[in-house]
């Protein structure tokens, strides 16, 4: 294994045993939940949004160490940021993870830093699931966010 890849365990390994922003937020904040009944994961994302911008955000639930890692980097890929921008990463990742196209819309400037560690899923079609649990669950809540 490439010293690259070793990297990249230890960060999603970090983030599956440290996670950050894991917690849940008081109403009024947005809760939105997720499952991947294939492997048992389980998410909760809880979105505070003002102004069109996600003040804070936190992940609840259990799971795999890749999904678990994943919402942790999401969160704080996402915090502070417009829920334009929040929107523009979500779609860079799942370009990132091959299950979107890259239509041109998202700035090329978009960098994913520690998130990029998840490259390595791709290799496991099952896991790619996994990785986007998170995200996609953050969609959902953005969708229906009273903002």
């Amino acid at each position: 294994m490439s010293n690259l890849e070793d990297l990249y365990r230890e960060v999603i390994l970090d983030h599956y045993r440290t996670p950050r922003n894991k917690g849940e937020l008081p109403p009024p904040a947005t809760c939105t939940e997720g499952a991947n009944p294939l492997c048992g994961d389980e998410i909760r994302i809880f979105l505070d949004i003002a102004d069109g911008v996600v003040r804070d955000v936190r992940f609840s639930g259990h799971g795999c160490s890749i999904s678990q890692a994943s919402a942790s980097m999401m969160t704080i890929a996402v915090k502070g940021k417009s829920v334009a921008d929040v929107r523009a990463v979500a779609k860079r990742f799942k370009q990132l993870m091959t299950i979107e196209e890259d239509d041109g819309k998202v700035p090329a400037d978009i960098r994913l830093g520690d998130i990029e560690a998840l490259q390595g899923v791709v290799k496991y079609p099952v896991r790619i699931k996994c990785a986007v649990l998170g995200w996609n669950t953050l969609l959902e809540g953005l969708d229906s966010a009273r903002t």
